[in-house]
């Protein structure tokens, strides 16, 4: 009868820990994004940027810059962006080599930003808050980022799908669309100073980035 119970107990203690360990093992699955989905996206941005941060000390800027060009690259439609931030007008307005030199200027500002404001780490914390549909075919990310203090700013990004990726093409910060402040500063500079002067304050931007250091 001892021998039975000691059996018994064996088995129903092995039965809970496998319970467990597959609740455990769905749980962190669950806080996982699915492949190749709008919080992959998002969520490899965000974790290569605390990457970044925790670096700091050991990275300058031109390294950081470096580490941060691929994930840039995978993660955000620079074209779309700078198209969408000077309209279907102004765009049209510029020739092809024009437009090929402001994407290109615009996606080294895009990099710069995030090289010169991700340096450094005091416990920061991405949090995914949820993700939903959008009209014509988008995604929203919403998340939050968790500072040292405690403090949060919230992060909503803006996706959609050309191909195969997801791609940012907007970020809000604590609801403050990046793109509608773009889009009001450079068409006026645009409009008001022509091509060359939105190159050139965009260039200043850049530098700035990297004296931010």
């Amino acid at each position: 009868m001892i021998r039975i119970k000691s059996w018994t107990l064996g088995l129903i203690a092995f039965v809970t820990l496998s319970v467990f360990i597959v609740v455990f093992a769905s749980v962190l699955r669950a806080d996982e994004p699915e492949p190749d989905s709008a919080q992959a996206a998002v969520s490899y941005l965000q974790q290569s940027l605390l990457q970044a941060m925790r670096e700091g000390e050991q990275l300058n800027y031109s390294e950081r810059v470096e580490f941060l060009t691929p994930v840039v690259d995978q993660t955000h439609d620079i074209d779309l962006i700078i198209k969408t931030i000077l309209g279907a007008t102004l765009w049209l307005e510029l020739d092809a080599s024009q437009q090929n030199l402001i994407i290109e200027t615009f996606r080294q500002l895009s990099i710069a930003t995030y090289a010169g404001r991700f340096k450094q780490y005091s416990g920061e914390q991405f949090k995914f808050i949820e993700q939903r549909d959008l009209p014509r075919g988008q995604q929203l990310v919403r998340s939050q980022l968790i500072k040292g203090d405690g403090g949060t700013v919230n992060f909503d990004y803006v996706l959609h799908r050309p191909a195969e990726h997801w791609l940012i093409i907007n970020i809000l910060f604590d609801g403050v669309s990046d793109l509608a402040i773009k889009r009001s500063e450079y068409r006026s500079i645009l409009q008001r100073e022509g091509f060359q002067s939105l190159i050139d304050m965009l260039n200043v931007k850049i530098a700035e980035a990297e004296h931010s250091e």
